[in-house]
């Protein structure tokens, strides 16, 4: 496995995001070592709060509401998953997959030797975080699942997965406007559309993505979201995560193992607030999922964050805070 490792100069002087880097160690299947970063930061016995990102972003995300949360009293750990922020990034596409993820987040995790956890997870924090759950349950006090999903062969059907496979040959190789313009009319095929421009548009780039995704204007900022990956080589982790997501046939292996994560979740009593965004293109209505399948979630006043898209925690930092800090302390 190649590895490719973003130079440190990347990320002096981002906008917002000073915070001290922390380094540790994962194996790879063949072998091969990578290292991964996580941001700590609050008091050593602050309540922790494991904030997990997604695809195409990294801890940068979360760089407005550490503060918050540790201004109430919580420790906030961040981390980078591998090809993202200051994480190792694999070279070649083949080197992703979504067992893979959750395999490398699992070592990190029972390395750092944490628990009574309150985990934050968005877009593929919470494939993978979810799937951590269920793998370190007794580990886990409460869950925040934010615009997320965890598919499952209850949502995912052999005839729907056929019918996926069948159609994605068909769509043509999309630009970056026309995903935006499927995701706009809320059509069911936008999310092949975005898996064929992740994988194979040669005008693919993370700064694309989050013009399709969010409203930021500031070059600073996207400055921050894009220092990771220098030039195309370094996007490989990013491009190959939307055709992950399993849908397709041949990801029936997934939707097994997702399906044995439900059953450890529909068993899950403590408490579960979802809170879903009100302007997500992607997930939008995706929580009535885990409100009524994890018992953790009922009689739990669940919040929708308004005027937030799929990037929540950069649109409404403060308001997503603010229900974590309501919801850990009642």
């Amino acid at each position: 496995m190649d590895i490719l490792r973003t130079p440190d100069s990347r990320f002096e002087n981002l906008s917002g995001y000073d915070f001290e880097p922390h380094y540790s160690q994962i194996t790879a299947t063949d072998g091969t070592v990578l290292r991964m970063h996580h941001l700590d930061e609050g008091p050593r016995d602050g309540q922790i709060i494991l904030c997990m990102h997604g695809q195409p972003s990294w801890s940068y995300l979360y760089r407005k509401m550490i503060p918050i949360l540790v201004d109430a009293g919580f420790r906030v750990i961040a981390p980078d998953l591998i090809g993202f922020g200051k994480s190792d990034k694999p070279a070649h596409i083949d080197d992703y997959t979504y067992q893979g993820h959750v395999d490398w987040m699992n070592q990190w995790f029972r390395a750092m030797d944490i628990s009574d956890v309150t985990l934050m997870c968005q877009d593929w924090g919470g494939l993978i975080g979810l799937r951590v759950v269920a793998d370190n349950v007794d580990r886990f006090a409460r869950l925040v699942i934010a615009n997320t999903g965890l598919p499952s062969s209850k949502m995912i059907t052999p005839e729907m997965s056929e019918m996926m496979g069948n159609l994605y040959p068909t769509i043509p190789v999309p630009n970056a406007a026309m995903v935006q313009e499927q995701f706009a009319s809320g059509s069911p095929g936008a999310f092949l559309f975005w898996v064929k421009y992740a994988a194979e548009s040669p005008e693919f780039s993370v700064g694309e993505v989050f013009n399709i995704l969010s409203g930021i204007e500031d070059q600073a900022i996207l400055d921050g979201y894009t220092a990771p990956h220098p030039d195309k080589t370094y996007m490989a982790g990013a491009r190959k995560f939307p055709s992950c997501v399993p849908f397709m046939p041949h990801h029936k292996p997934d939707r097994d193992a997702n399906d044995e994560a439900w059953g450890v979740l529909e068993k899950f009593d403590k408490p579960v607030l979802t809170a879903f965004s009100d302007n997500d293109p992607v997930t939008k209505g995706g929580e009535t999922q885990f409100q009524d399948r994890i018992p953790g979630a009922k009689g739990i006043d669940h919040v929708t964050i308004k005027d937030g898209g799929h990037f929540l925690q950069e649109d409404q930092p403060a308001q997503l805070s603010e229900a974590i800090i309501n919801f850990m302390k009642t």
